[in-house]
């Protein structure tokens, strides 16, 4: 039975540094009644990205700062409880960017209808979805590996760092993960078949990538910026390519994040870096959701998932991400479907 009220998550303060949970208030609201082509949309699993600690800051960038007293947002699974549209049914399963709630009302237009049936739904929210589309389109439109070169991939273990590596193989390159910890160099080489990993935080980082590295880079995709990038980027071969998708090192770092110059070794090397949002590929979202969706199918993709489960759980989920807690696409689950009893 739908309650009358339900929890959303607000941001209160522009987090100074690392997010705390002071800087959140969960908020109760009162189920609206819908209107014309409106659905209520019951929260199975939340999606928590790095991308979110970017939008909590009030600075102009792709994509609207977060405004305070007001819902975070980011991708939703959800089930559809209530329909005022003739395109929707109860039990439908639907995938928006909808609030960090119990509960959403929105719009038929403004989600996407999840067949259960193709695979698991949780995959909507990763390798399926935005995380697997941002590794699809950075890594062959930007990065354009080819047979027998070396792709380096930082934060190698997480949502997108994980379909990078795998692409890559897929096109004959050779793979190199950078990742935090043995345990996930030891997942990357032996679960996912990256040829090679490292771990950042030994203190034979340096040496170790050399040694991982010995025909150099061709290819780096840099999700975490800082010192890690600054090694790879002394490995670059002739006209290799760096694709920047993330900064995760810096996102809690306060002012500007100043390193080496590196405009030497890209104007020697002929080398190439290129920054992108994912919206620059929505005109082809299409072609990669059917390449990922065929590869996943055919058991050429691996993908892993961290669910944390209970709502009032996400901000913790959310702090994990920065700490390296996470394997694969970080997940919250916030219920279980009342009617499509997935």
């Amino acid at each position: 039975m739908t309650p009358n009220t339900y929890k959303e998550i607000h941001l209160i303060n522009r987090p100074e540094g690392t997010p705390t949970n002071e800087d959140f208030a969960f908020v109760d609201k009162e189920i609206p009644s819908l209107e014309t082509d409106e659905l209520l949309l019951k929260t199975l699993y939340l999606s928590v990205d790095p991308y979110m600690r970017g939008r909590m800051k009030d600075v102009k960038s792709y994509i609207a700062p977060y405004q305070l007293n007001e819902a975070i947002t980011g991708g939703v699974l959800a089930e559809v409880i209530d329909s005022k549209s003739d395109r929707f049914q109860k039990g439908d399963i639907v995938t928006a960017n909808l609030a960090w709630a119990e509960y959403n009302t929105a719009k038929a237009d403004a989600v996407q209808k999840v067949d259960p049936a193709i695979a698991p739904i949780t995959t909507r929210l990763g390798i399926l979805g935005l995380t697997g589309l941002t590794a699809y389109f950075g890594l062959l439109d930007i990065g354009q590996p080819k047979e027998g070169e070396t792709v380096v991939v930082s934060g190698a273990a997480g949502a997108v760092g994980s379909v990078v590596g795998q692409i890559a193989k897929l096109k004959g390159a050779r793979a190199v993960g950078i990742a935090g910890s043995d345990e996930k160099v030891d997942y990357l080489i032996n679960e996912l078949g990256f040829d090679a990993a490292v771990n950042y935080k030994k203190d034979s980082f340096n040496e170790d990538l050399k040694d991982a590295l010995p025909d150099g880079v061709d290819v780096y995709f840099d999700n975490v910026g800082g010192p890690v990038s600054d090694a790879v980027i002394w490995e670059l071969n002739n006209k290799a390519r760096v694709v920047l998708c993330g900064t995760i090192s810096s996102y809690n770092t306060p002012g500007e994040d100043i390193g080496p110059r590196i405009q030497w070794k890209f104007i020697t090397t002929s080398s190439m870096m290129k920054g992108f949002t994912l919206g620059d590929y929505a005109h082809d979202f299409k072609t990669g959701s059917v390449d990922l969706a065929k590869w996943l199918q055919e058991g050429k993709l691996k993908y892993d998932e961290t669910i944390i489960e209970g709502f009032e759980k996400t901000p913790e989920a959310f702090f994990g991400l920065f700490e390296g807690t996470n394997l694969g696409k970080q997940l919250v689950k916030v219920a279980d479907s009342e009617i499509a009893k997935l």
